[in-house]
């Protein structure tokens, strides 16, 4: 019982150094090839800070709002509607009958 509370115990302690180091290496690359590659991570992350697409042409832009358009004819959601967002839902509790306690108990 003790080993085996003492052998997950190791195991628990041995994990988190793996992720330590794993975040460490994430910090910075060794290689080449991984630094340009966090390199272009960070890059995209700084162009797409306003969430729209990135770099995209006014060709792409214009599929864009015409799909966009297709989807409210198709699904409802007419002007003044931001489809990109996820829907809210809102349920009501049902009105249940109450219990008559005073009804006589079958036989």
């Amino acid at each position: 019982m003790l080993t085996s509370s003492l052998l997950g115990g190791l195991r628990a302690v041995r994990s988190s150094v793996v992720i330590t180091r794993n975040l460490a290496a994430a910090s910075k690359a060794s290689d080449p090839i991984q630094q340009l590659f966090l390199d272009k991570i960070r890059e995209y992350k700084q162009k797409s800070a306003g969430g729209k697409l990135v770099e995209a042409s006014p060709a792409i832009e214009k599929e864009l709002k015409t799909e966009l358009e297709k989807l409210e004819k198709q699904y409802g959601g007419g002007s003044g509607v931001d489809m990109t967002t996820f829907p809210s839902f809102k349920f009501d509790e049902p009105k249940l009958d109450p219990i008559d306690e005073q009804a006589p108990a079958k036989k």
